[in-house]
């Protein structure tokens, strides 16, 4: 009796437990997907995150359908909930190409050209821009129209000069011709811009539907 006592008890705990072991791979699962998720948060929050060109302003640098990452930390990593920034690498300077809140609708983000920071004067004349009165040519920007607008009708070709205040910056597209920016609705605050745009990961041309292979990869200047 003993010798069977024994060898029942032997049996039921070498017989396999399917109910915890189940409930042991789904809670695995699912700290692997939390863990991802939050690593995927702390990513796009505070480093990188992907943004797309909707429109043409900025062409030919970047043009609709372009992909991009955007560096969060260069500029110092924007806590949370409070207004104020760790750990910069280095301010916004001139010719930097930027991602920022659109100051007239915070729920839209905006892609321009740094061309003044804090400090600068800036001022247009007949379609030449000019920095603290020095003529100031950026090689990636175009005019596709060669009209000239006066200053009293629209401050697209003609403007200033105006002084960029503390904290803030004076951003233009590219395509100087197309492009809404601070020459109609002034400055970017500090603390409304989120990053810098550096790499182009992926580029599609929806009119010819493919794939523009030789933008994939291409550093933005």
């Amino acid at each position: 009796m003993q010798e069977k006592t024994e060898l029942s008890q032997k049996d039921e705990t070498s017989q396999p437990q399917p109910a915890f072991k189940k409930k042991s791979l789904i809670r695995e699962y699912a700290e692997s997907i939390a863990i991802a998720i939050l690593l995927a948060l702390i990513i796009r929050t505070f480093l990188v995150q992907a943004f797309k060109i909707p429109s043409g302003s900025m062409e030919d640098t970047l043009v609709i359908g372009d992909h991009l990452l955007v560096s969060k930390f260069i500029y110092g990593t924007k806590i949370p909930f409070v207004d104020k920034r760790v750990l910069a690498l280095r301010d916004p300077r001139r010719g930097d190409v930027i991602v920022f809140e659109y100051p007239e609708d915070p729920s839209k983000d905006f892609i321009k050209r740094v061309i003044g920071t804090p400090g600068d004067v800036v001022e247009g004349r007949e379609k030449k821009l000019f920095v603290n009165g020095i003529l100031y040519q950026n090689p990636h920007e175009v005019h596709k129209e060669k009209e000239i607008i006066p200053k009293e009708m629209n401050p697209r070709d003609t403007f200033g000069p105006i002084t960029v205040p503390e904290n803030s910056y004076f951003v233009m597209g590219d395509n100087r011709d197309r492009s809404y920016d601070s020459r109609f609705w002034k400055f970017v605050r500090r603390d409304q811009i989120k990053g810098l745009a550096f790499i182009k990961y992926w580029s599609w041309d929806r009119e010819k539907f493919r794939p523009r292979f030789g933008s994939i990869g291409n550093l933005i200047n």
